[in-house]
């Protein structure tokens, strides 16, 4: 039956491969680029200080008017710049959707492995356009693809993950420029960069920046994220977005960080001056490759094989995410967390190499 079954599926989609998320209850968790910090409870008391009897029992604001107006003035646009979705995936899958199907989508690996997933889900095609050895665009060979017929969106991310490097705001001019569809400029990260290109969309209106509460403002669980666009991309979106896909409390918990910004801002810098800390004593290991980053994650490479690395920690109840594949072998991506956290994966690291190397003989 279940033969017969899968027989139904699409034949595109039969062999994709869903995305993975390991999960280890009481681990040290440093795996999905969260916040590591325990929400601020006077946030959360004035959250839950908003709630009303009709929060549960009725449906949300469609257009999430409100959040959307709050987000306009963080990011210095206009409301009708602003579309808010259930999480980023559900504003990459929606745009795909809309604007890629049929086409080609333009990705640079290594990169956020969910870009070819959705763009297989919305029908359209993948082209990679490798990153350089230093996990720098190559924007020459980005372009071509770039202006070649049938190419609906170029997705780029900024900071990269996972390799925490960014894209020059000039690289992203350029694409935004020649590019024959629409460039997806994902600015998950963008908060620990402490730059953006949001700006960059009155100028180009192929342009379409992509924003989350998960990262720098700790709302992972709640699924909030956004787009920045012209209003006639915000309008193609409108035919394929759910009525109701951003639920009334997520709508209200973003509302209010936004309201707290100098409360999530000093958590920021703290994550930025333990992912410095982190960095630097990464590098005291032996044998391991550090890279630089200007996310709240940090890429390495270690002497043994990714996955034995991965096990070791994990053994020791550390929990980080094995990124190992071509133009990554034998990489590790560890989201920073708190100095405790931090201490842990470090000591668990050295323990980890150490053994692997002395058993191999090196």
């Amino acid at each position: 039956m279940a033969e017969e079954l899968l027989s139904l599926l699409r034949p595109d989609l039969r062999d994709l491969v869903p995305y993975a998320v390991p999960h280890y209850p009481g681990y040290i968790k440093l795996d999905a680029n969260e916040n590591p910090y325990d929400f601020a409870p006077e946030v959360l008391a004035e959250v839950v200080r908003r709630l009303s009897g009709q929060t549960f029992t009725r449906y949300p604001d469609p257009e999430a008017t409100e959040l959307r107006r709050r987000i306009a003035a963080y990011t210095g646009m206009a409301p009708e710049n602003i579309l808010a979705g259930n999480g980023s995936d559900e504003l990459i899958l929606n745009l795909f959707l809309s604007f890629g199907g049929g086409g080609r989508v333009v990705i640079t690996p290594p990169t956020f492995s969910m870009y070819a997933i959705h763009s297989r889900i919305a029908g359209a095609a993948v082209a990679a356009v490798a990153r350089r050895e230093d996990f720098s665009l190559d924007l020459a060979a980005l372009l071509r693809e770039a202006r070649a017929p049938g190419t609906r969106v170029v997705v780029v991310c900024s900071p990269n993950n996972p390799t925490g490097n960014t894209v020059p705001r000039e690289a992203v001019e350029a694409l935004a420029a020649e590019a024959a569809g629409l460039v997806l400029l994902d600015e998950a990260y963008a908060e620990f960069a402490g730059e953006s290109c949001c700006d960059l969309v009155r100028r180009y209106p192929r342009l379409v920046v992509l924003r989350t509460f998960s990262k720098a403002f700790g709302l992972a669980g709640l699924r909030v994220g956004y787009l920045v666009a012209d209003p006639a991309v915000i309008a193609g979106l409108l035919k394929v977005k759910q009525p109701f896909n951003l639920n009334s409390f997520s709508q209200l918990a973003a509302v209010t960080v936004l309201e707290y910004q100098p409360l999530f801002r000093q958590r920021m810098e703290e994550i930025i001056a333990n992912r410095e800390e982190l960095y630097r004593r990464m590098k005291q290991i032996g044998g391991v490759e550090v890279f630089p980053s200007r996310a709240n994650f940090i890429l390495f490479r270690t002497p043994l094989p990714a996955e034995k690395v991965y096990a070791g920690l994990l053994a020791r109840r550390v929990l980080i995410r094995n990124v190992a594949g071509p133009g990554l072998e034998r990489c590790l991506r560890v989201t920073v967390g708190t100095p405790a956290e931090n201490e842990a994966f470090l000591q668990a690291l050295a323990e980890v190499v150490a053994e692997g190397e002395g058993s191999s003989g090196v």
